[in-house]
C-alpha cells in the first residue's frame, strides 16, 4: 500500500490529508485559536490552598487560576499502583504537601470551561507514538484494551527495554503499540526520555507560570503517528514549516526526515487529489458507490448508523449477485468513510439482506480486510439475527462534522423543520391563547414570508374566523430574516 501525506499550512489552520493508492483516507484539521491545553506542562505557582476542599489553586499564567485536587498529587501514586491485596498508604492532606507561593510542575488534564479554570495534575505523563512515559513513577503497564493473554508478554518485553542501564521512569503501552517491534519501542522510549530531560532543564531555568512543554501540534504528530513503511512522501506547502518539521524530525524521528518534501507547485496542494471536494462529500449523508448503489450515514449522539442501498445498480446476472456485489463494494466504502469522517463509538451497519452464507462470509472478510488499514482500533461482530453488523471504533478526536459544522439555526440539528402550515396553525393557537389572557387593540404577527403568504391565501378564511371569534383585528408582517419556524406575535 502506497501512502502520501499532504500538508496544507496557514497561520490560522493546519490541514493534513492521508492519501493511499490515490484515494483520500483521512483528513486532520487543527485550528490555532481552538487548540486545547490538555497535555501541556507548566511551572505553576500555588496561590491558594483550600483544606476544606482538599484542593489548591495554581497560577499557570492563564486568565483564571487552575485547580489541583489532592488526588492528583504525587502522594497518590503509591496508592494508585498498590497491589490489590495490600493496604495502600494513607494520602497526606493537601495542606501538608502544598503551601502558598510554592512552585511546582503541573500538567493540564482538562481545558478551562466557562467560568471554571483548567484542571491540573502533578503526576506528569508524556504521550508518545506507542507509549506513555511516567517520569516520576516506575510502573510498567499495558493498555487494558489489549487482550489479557498478550498483556503479560508485552509487559515483560517493555520492562526489559525500559530498564536498560540505570534509567528510571515508568511506561504504559498504548493500544496501537500492541504489534510494535523492539526497535520501534526503543525509539519511542528514547524520544520520551529526551522530551522529559528538556522539561526538567526548563523547570530550573525558567520563572514560575511558564509553559515548559506543549503537546505536539498536528504537523509534528504527522511524523510521530502517521508515517509508516508504506509512506512515500510527506509534502508540505510552507517553507517555514518544512524547515521546522525537518529540524524536529532530525532530532526525534530521523527515519522520517528523508520523506519530507517542500511543495512549490502553482496549484494549491489539496487540488492535486481533489481534497476539498472529498471534505465536502464527507459532511453529507449520502455516499455514492461506483456501481450505482449508495450509503446513507447518520451520526447521532449515541451511535452512527450506516444503511446500504442498491440504488440504480441492477447487475447483469441474478438479484443475489447484485446484492452481493453492492455489499462487497460497500464494505470497502464504509471502512474508508469511518476514517475520512473520523467516526467513533458504537456503529450499526445495515447491509442489504443476503440469503447465501458464503456471500455473508465474503462481505465480512472484505470488511475486516479494509478495517485492518485503520490505525485506530476497531472491532465488529458478525451478522446479527436481524441482519445487522455492530462495531466500535475508538474515539481519538472530534469527528470531521463536529469540527467543521454546527447545528442548523433553523432546525437545531434535527434535520427537519415544521411545514409552513404547521407553523401557521401554531400561530393561530397562540393568538387564541393570548386573547383569553389579554385585551389588546390588535394582534400583529411577524413570521417568514412562506408562513405569511399561507395565512393570507389558503388559510385566510381560518384567520378571518379567528379574528371574528376574538373580536380583534389580526395583521400580518413578513420578515425575510426569520427562519421557517420562527414567529412573533405583538400585542398592540
Amino acid at each position: 500500500m502506497q501512502q502520501d501525506i499532504l500538508i496544507n499550512w496557514s497561520p490560522h489552520e493546519s490541514r493534513v490529508a492521508v492519501v493511499e493508492n490515490g484515494a483520500v483516507q483521512e483528513i486532520h484539521i487543527e485550528r490555532s485559536l481552538e487548540r486545547g491545553l490538555v497535555g501541556n506542562v507548566y511551572l505553576g505557582k500555588v496561590v491558594r490552598v483550600l483544606p476544606g476542599m482538599q484542593s489548591a489553586f495554581i497560577d499557570i499564567g492563564l486568565e483564571r487560576s487552575a485547580f489541583l485536587h489532592v488526588a492528583d498529587l504525587m502522594s497518590s501514586l503509591s496508592a494508585k499502583h498498590a497491589e490489590p491485596d495490600s493496604t495502600p498508604p494513607p494520602v497526606l492532606p493537601i495542606e501538608k504537601q502544598v503551601f502558598e507561593g510554592q512552585s511546582m510542575l503541573v500538567q493540564v488534564m482538562k481545558d478551562p470551561l466557562g467560568t471554571k479554570g483548567a484542571r491540573l495534575s502533578a503526576q506528569i505523563s508524556i504521550a508518545g507514538r506507542l507509549l506513555v512515559f511516567l517520569p516520576q513513577d516506575d510502573h510498567i503497564g499495558v493498555s487494558q484494551k489489549i487482550p489479557t493473554e498478550q498483556r503479560y508478554l508485552l509487559r515483560e518485553r517493555l520492562t526489559q527495554l525500559a530498564h536498560q542501564g540505570e534509567a528510571k521512569g515508568g511506561f504504559i503501552l498504548r493500544t496501537n503499540g500492541e504489534e510494535a517491534t523492539d526497535q520501534e519501542l526503543s525509539e519511542d522510549i528514547a524520544y520520551l526520555r529526551k522530551t522529559w530531560e528538556r522539561i526538567r532543564f526548563a523547570s530550573v531555568n525558567q520563572a514560575a507560570k511558564s509553559l515548559l512543554h506543549q503537546d505536539l501540534n498536528l504537523l509534528q504528530r504527522v511524523l510521530r503517528d502517521f508515517v509508516t513503511e508504506g509512506t512515500q512522501t510527506i509534502r508540505i506547502d510552507s517553507g517555514e514549516q518544512f524547515s521546522m518539521l525537518k529540524n524536529f524530525g532530525e532530532e526525534f524521528m530521523p527515519s522520517s526526515v528523508g520523506k519530507l518534501v517542500h511543495y512549490k507547485g502553482e496549484r494549491p496542494i489539496f487540488d492535486l487529489f481533489n481534497i476539498d471536494a472529498d471534505i465536502q462529500s464527507a459532511l453529507g449523508r449520502r455516499v455514492e458507490l461506483k456501481s450505482g448503489g449508495y450509503l446513507i450515514i447518520d451520526q447521532t449522539e449515541a451511535m452512527t448508523t450506516v444503511d446500504v442501498n442498491t440504488g440504480g445498480f441492477v447487475g447483469a446476472k441474478s438479484f443475489d449477485e447484485t446484492i452481493f456485489k453492492t455489499n462487497l463494494e460497500a464494505a470497502g466504502a464504509i471502512a474508508r468513510q469511518l476514517r475520512l469522517r473520523n467516526l467513533g463509538g458504537l456503529m450499526v451497519i445495515d447491509f442489504i439482506d443476503m440469503q447465501r452464507p458464503e456471500h455473508q462470509s465474503a462481505v465480512l472478510s472484505e470488511f475486516a480486510k479494509q478495517l485492518a488499514k485503520d490505525r485506530v482500533k476497531t472491532s465488529f461482530s458478525g451478522f446479527s439475527p436481524l441482519g445487522l453488523v455492530e462495531m466500535t471504533r475508538k474515539r481519538t478526536r472530534e469527528s470531521l462534522a463536529h469540527l467543521l459544522c454546527q447545528p442548523c439555526a433553523s432546525c437545531q440539528g434535527r434535520g427537519i423543520v415544521n411545514t409552513a402550515r404547521s407553523v401557521a396553525y401554531d400561530i393561530l393557537r397562540e393568538i387564541l391563547r393570548e386573547a383569553r389572557q389579554f385585551n389588546p387593540q390588535e394582534f400583529r404577527v411577524f413570521a417568514s414570508p412562506a408562513v405569511i403568504e399561507l395565512l393570507q391565501e389558503e388559510e385566510n378564511h381560518h384567520l378571518a374566523g379567528l379574528s371574528d371569534f376574538i373580536r380583534k383585528p389580526i395583521s400580518l408582517m413578513a420578515e425575510l430574516t426569520m427562519g421557517p419556524e420562527d414567529y412573533n406575535i405583538v400585542l398592540l
